[in-house]
């Protein structure tokens, strides 16, 4: 299924929604360090409820050792930055998601190591500056899902 990358993420609530989320859509999580948090954080542990247990969650040290580590080709850097909507994509099964830190996004570095077809946006009115990192991660993995007939969803009443 899809894969989740978090650079660096610094808000503990926003990691365990993005746990819960990846533990109901089949997702495997990545956090590059460094987190801006305890992995035992009561924020995060209750924002993710009793999910951890059903979510394959790696950690890397970096973005380097992530990208060495990874078998997929197609990754997708998720920012306000990019010039193609999350929309116009047409995602496949093992496709990964790459988000920023909270309050400051993706780097540069990275960004601009990727081709422009490769960074996708949410679209927003244009005096918004971003949304929030689990709304954001949620609204683009439901997409991708969505695309791919929810594969996997239990009860699948169509």
């Amino acid at each position: 299924m899809f894969n989740v990358v978090l650079f660096e993420p610094e808000i503990p609530p926003n990691t365990g929604n993005i746990i819960r989320l990846c533990a109901n859509i089949g997702a495997t999580l990545h956090l590059i360090k460094p987190l801006g948090f305890d992995l035992e954080d009561k924020k995060l542990r209750r924002a993710g409820l009793d999910y951890r247990e059903f979510v394959n969650i790696n950690i890397h040290d970096n973005y380097t050792a992530f990208l060495s580590e990874i078998n997929s080709v197609r990754i997708f850097a998720c920012s306000t930055r990019g010039k193609k909507y999350y929309s116009d994509i047409q995602f496949q099964k093992d496709d990964i998601f790459l988000f920023g830190p909270e309050t400051r996004g993706l780097p540069k570095k990275i960004l601009d190591d990727m081709e422009n077809d490769q960074i996708i946006r949410l679209p927003m009115l244009p005096e918004s500056r971003s949304l929030n990192l689990s709304n954001a991660t949620a609204a683009i993995l439901y997409e991708a899902w969505r695309q791919n007939d929810f594969a996997g969803a239990e009860n699948d009443t169509r």
